[in-house]
């Protein structure tokens, strides 16, 4: 085992010259004193369930299920990164600082500080803090672009609420998506341990830079496996721009349907909706899309994941296979188009779809509102919805109309479909 060790150690240090020794033998020290103070750990004061779900403030309901009739707000825990010590801001998943009441950052050194929700955006699980704190460490930016398989990694963050703890590893795979159902996803896959609790932590190279934001795992019973996954800091970046900005991600529209190239990378054009962005810039169907603003793009899903963060009205270059010809074709992002009812009201939650009051066979409604039809690559396609899907709630509240469904969509906080496809009810979540 300790050759194995100095086997390892050597050829890290014999592939990277730039890893730190002491007293002969490689070490991460260095590395990680000079970043493991820009990781913090977060806990969360979550509201209760009965904030969270209307039919639990009934006492009646509780009672009558053998809920308890006061129940405490949840806390959880979790990592994230300060990302501009000028200005306090942290870059955490959405998924640890969702429907929360009160957030708590700690720093490496003990102190405690109240942080406060600058943007959340459940499709890249991205979300932004702000703390008030001048005497803080950022992390550098790195290029995760620039990663490939087999470079070496390091994660840190705060697993099962212990501590800071660093775990180290390679890069097992780039591009990973098909992990959830939002769609803006290319995740950068490591075997460095990552456990409940690293969400929301830094995923480093060999310098100490930021190259991704720990976001999942894959595990038989929620333990890690070497099987870890992180957003790559390219796209948490351009999803803190907006968020600071805007206070969201405002999505734009290309106006294309695609899918993954057979045997070869790249993402093969399968439609070009008509007077879209995309037709405008000239390119048709068929067209393979190696590239975009010069990076390269290994398949579909990582294609729609950057153009999910590219903001209206910015222009982008797409690199074009078509036939034997390569050509760069530039792009200015379009409005998502709102999504338009039977009674022409429109939904900008939901940009991208048709909706009408579902109807029986024999003429009566059905009390639920219908997709009728929806722009693959849309804001609505990416959070989930499909053609076909039935929508009955908003929030665990009953919709019978389009009508109701507008009213409902205006509640501030969260907000997720309670949708019907086929034999299954689903949650699909929108903010």
């Amino acid at each position: 085992m300790k050759h194995a060790v100095l086997l390892f150690c050597f050829l890290v240090n014999s592939v990277f010259g730039q890893v730190p020794t002491r007293d002969g033998l490689p070490t991460f020290a260095p590395i990680l004193e000079k970043v493991m103070p820009a990781v913090v750990n977060i806990a969360v004061l979550q509201k209760s369930p009965e904030e969270q779900n209307p039919l639990l403030r009934d006492p009646f309901f509780r009672r009558f299920f053998g809920q308890p009739q006061q129940s405490q707000p949840q806390i959880s825990a979790g990592s994230g990164v300060i990302v501009d010590a000028k200005n306090g801001y942290v870059i955490t998943n959405a998924h640890v600082v969702k429907d929360a009441r009160e957030i708590q950052i700690t720093l490496k050194d003990n102190r405690r500080l109240a942080a406060k929700l600058v943007g959340i955006d459940p499709g890249t699980d991205i979300a932004v803090l702000k703390i008030e704190e001048k005497n803080i460490i950022e992390a550098k930016f790195g290029d995760s672009d620039a990663l490939q398989v087999g470079d070496f990694v390091i994660a840190i963050g705060n697993p099962f609420g212990l501590g800071q703890t660093a775990t180290s590893g390679i890069v097992s795979a780039l591009g990973r998506s098909g992990l959830s159902m939002e769609g803006y996803e290319h995740f950068i896959q490591t075997d460095a341990p990552i456990n409940p609790g690293n969400s929301g932590g830094a995923l480093v190279n060999l310098r100490g830079e930021l190259i991704g934001i720990n976001s999942a795992i894959i595990g038989p019973s929620g333990g890690n496996v070497g099987i870890g996954f992180a957003v790559p800091a390219v796209m948490a970046r351009a999803v803190m721009d907006q968020l600071v900005r805007f206070g969201e991600v405002k999505r734009g529209r290309l106006g294309i349907s695609m899918q993954d190239v057979a045997g070869t990378e790249g993402a093969i054009v399968t439609e070009v909706q008509a007077d879209s962005p995309a037709a405008q810039a000239g390119l048709r169907k068929g067209d393979v899309v190696t590239g975009l603003n010069g990076h390269p793009v290994r398949g579909a899903a990582e294609l729609r994941a950057r153009l999910g963060v590219v903001p209206v009205g910015e222009t982008v270059d797409l690199s074009v296979q078509r036939g034997t010809e390569k050509q760069v074709l530039k792009a200015r992002i379009g409005e998502l188009q709102k999504t338009v009812s039977a009674g022409g009201q429109a939904i900008s939650e939901l940009a991208g779809a048709e909706l009408a009051d579902a109807q029986r066979k024999d003429g009566r409604r059905d009390r639920a509102i219908l997709v009728t039809a929806i722009d693959p690559g849309s804001d609505a396609f990416n959070h989930g919805l499909r053609v076909g899907d039935v929508i009955f709630g908003v929030n665990q509240r009953r919709v019978t109309t389009v009508k109701t469904l507008v009213t409902a969509l205006h509640a501030q906080g969260s907000l997720a479909l309670n949708v019907v496809r086929g034999d299954t009810v689903l949650s699909i979540p929108l903010r």
